[in-house]
């Protein structure tokens, strides 16, 4: 019997009333919770008792929720926030033509739950990310029309939708998609297409040009910083979790200054933009009230961590230390920690834990994205069964070979009609249907003393994956590109 829920409120696009978030906090708090976190799909995250704890105040927690209309999952996960760029918008540099107007037309025309990941991107931004999502809408140069990329569930093949998307049309064509492909992943792009448009037309244009996406570097988003005449305040936490006491005195001081809205970004964070500076002084005396520090290492805001990981925090903290004695330098770089085989995270460096043993022990295998860019799925193995005590010194190796490498060349995001074919994506390997472990013939499998270079069909008919034990014929071929990680 398990003794906490956990409880998620999706905040569309990232965006929060103070007065709503107050109520949620003001009702969290009758329900026993003292500390709430946000996710990396800008969602707000919390425990509380159980319903099968005595004195639990879960039943009254939901209740209010129910009666304030505020959609809520308990122990699931089953809709997925669509997340977007908004928490950008203003503060750091984006498009010229997309607004809060805009983003809020596309989240009002959304009258259902969406069990896809829908991601909502300025196409000039690059603080949030452009292709986590399964519904991937990112801004075109045309004025109120999108791009749209679609990755189905549960794999890494991203095709891109053959036309543009008009603004008020993204919840209706991500409404169709969904219903086409939620039972077919594997339908490829020309017949998702024909199914969506056979359900009546759709306000649209012809693409002109490929996409191009700027070179990814992630902005500091912390502290004041000034935008015209007003100010926005990022706040970042180390341990990823905020008291709801905290929570609820800037949703007071928000209330007071008439700041409209809270930001959630990807990083876990919160932006309050529109601080008038007759205001500052209110802000700075809640900062100090709560001693919330506000000027961390722009090496330690790089990071993303599964939602809700001790374990992948406290091994980016050990990082992070090391990383400060040896003075390491990671500017353009983003780091993610993946502890859950099925979990997902988004960096261009991806430390990923593997259990071996039959799980008594574990490693980490490091990789990075092609070219550095985050925003590709594609992921190049750098280093295979790293002890954890060692994993910082391997990164400081992976740090000077993407300096190297941007030395040579200006690492840019292309997304283009067509993926090029690479070497790459010839490579083909195994890989486990059952927890997704990959076996290489370039590295062989030392957990069962397999020698780099066997190839699959030379492993013995009783080989069994080092990980979940599945049979050798659970194992199925596929190339490197469209591995699901």
């Amino acid at each position: 019997m398990k003794d906490y829920s956990l409880l998620k409120i999706n905040l569309m696009g990232g965006i929060v009333s103070p007065g709503t978030l107050q109520y949620i906090l003001s009702a969290a708090r009758e329900a026993g919770v003292r500390d709430i976190s946000f996710g990396a799909r800008q969602q707000l995250l919390m425990y509380v008792k159980a319903e099968t704890v005595r004195g639990t105040g879960i039943f009254d927690l939901k209740n209010k929720l129910d009666i304030s209309n505020i959609d809520f999952e308990v122990d699931s996960d089953d809709f997925p926030n669509i997340i977007s760029s908004y928490c950008a918008e203003e503060v750091f540099p984006t498009g010229q033509w997309i607004s809060e107007g805009i983003y809020k037309d596309i989240f009002d025309g959304f009258d259902y739950q969406p069990k896809l990941k829908v991601n909502i991107s300025d196409f000039q931004q690059s603080f949030t990310p452009f292709f986590t999502g399964n519904l991937n809408f990112i801004a075109s140069n045309t004025q109120n029309f999108w791009y749209l990329y679609v990755r189905p569930k549960q794999t890494n093949r991203i095709f891109r939708f053959p036309i543009l998307i008009y603004t008020l049309e993204i919840p209706k064509i991500s409404k169709r998609i969904e219903e086409v492909i939620w039972n077919n992943p594997e339908m490829d792009e020309n017949e998702v297409y024909e199914k969506v448009i056979a359900q009546g037309e759709i306000i649209s244009q012809v693409i002109p040009e490929d996409l191009k996406l700027p070179k990814f570097s992630l902005p500091y988003y912390e502290g004041f910083n000034r935008y015209g005449d007003k100010t926005w305040l990022g706040i970042y936490r180390r341990n990823e979790t905020f008291s709801v006491d905290f929570l609820q005195d800037i949703c007071q001081v928000c209330l007071e200054t008439k700041v409209g809205q809270i930001c959630i970004t990807p990083w876990k964070s919160l932006i309050i933009k529109g601080i008038e500076k007759k205001h500052r002084n209110l802000w700075d005396e809640l900062l100090g009230k709560h001693t919330i520090n506000v000027r961390h290492a722009a090496n330690e805001l790089n990071w993303q961590v599964e939602d809700l990981s001790p374990e992948g925090l406290a091994l980016k903290k050990s990082i992070i230390r090391e990383f400060d004695d040896e003075d390491v330098r990671t500017f353009g770089l983003s780091f993610a920690v993946q502890t859950r085989p099925k979990s997902e995270v988004f960096g261009s460096v991806v430390i990923k834990k593997r259990n071996i043993f039959n799980g008594l022990s574990s490693v980490f295998d490091i990789y990075h994205t092609v070219d550095f860019n985050p925003n590709t799925r594609e992921l190049i193995l750098f280093e295979k069964g790293v002890n954890k005590a060692h994993v910082p010194e391997i990164l400081q190796r992976l740090s000077k070979r993407f300096y190297a490498l941007s030395s040579k060349q200006e690492v840019t995001v292309v997304k283009e009609k067509e993926r090029k074919a690479s070497d790459l994506q010839l490579i083909k390997v195994h890989q486990c249907k059952v927890c997704f472990t990959v076996y290489d013939e370039r590295f062989g499998d030392s957990v069962n003393n397999i020698a780099v270079g066997v190839k699959f069909t030379d492993l013995p008919n009783d080989y069994c994956c080092p990980v979940c034990e599945a049979a050798k014929e659970e194992f199925a071929e596929v190339k490197v590109d469209a591995l699901l990680v």
